[in-house]
């Protein structure tokens, strides 16, 4: 998959992104914000294991995020099951050198619109920390709305702390 948008392109994953996957996400500031599956430190061990586990996963939900052809971040979203089937949860990261510039918004707003288009989704939503305040800023400026504050759900770098819930669906 390919989105052109104005500042950035979100792309499918290639094995020519390995080097700067770990030099944009070798990054404490970029992994304090994201779930503990995403290693820190980043290394070259985890871009392969990343790109091979992307590589393989069918449907394609997992995406760079590039700038000048040079993956700088990534986003993605899960299809959820059961009862939740219509749902996703996205996520996003992107390198510091990038944030501030739009980029992350243009980027969810592309693929949200790419999951409500591609599957029969009437929800999707994420999760975000009590201090980020620049990923909540994001979503609502791609349209999402906080649904609410999970108190002390999460545990990162050894503090307890609140998640916000962000979701937008479609009518």
């Amino acid at each position: 998959m390919e989105i052109d948008l104005t500042m950035c392109k979100v792309r499918s994953w290639s094995w020519n992104d390995l080097v700067s996957i770990v030099w944009h996400a070798n990054n404490r500031n970029v992994w304090i914000n994201l779930r503990d599956r995403f290693p820190h430190p980043y290394t070259l061990a985890d871009a392969r294991s990343w790109l091979q586990s992307v590589s393989e996963h069918r449907p394609e939900t997992h995406f760079a995020i590039a700038v000048k052809e040079e993956a700088v971040g990534g986003i993605g979203f899960v299809l959820q099951q059961d009862v939740a089937y219509r749902s996703a949860e996205i996520g996003y990261w992107l390198g510091e050198e990038y944030w501030g510039r739009g980029i992350a918004t243009a980027a969810l707003l592309a693929v949200t619109q790419h999951a409500f288009e591609a599957y029969d989704l009437c929800r999707v939503y994420a999760h975000v920390f009590e201090w980020n305040h620049a990923s909540a800023r994001v979503l609502e400026k791609a349209g999402f709305t906080l649904e609410g504050r999970l108190r002390k759900s999460v545990t990162k770098a050894g503090r307890t702390i609140d998640q916000l819930m962000y979701a937008t669906i479609r009518e």
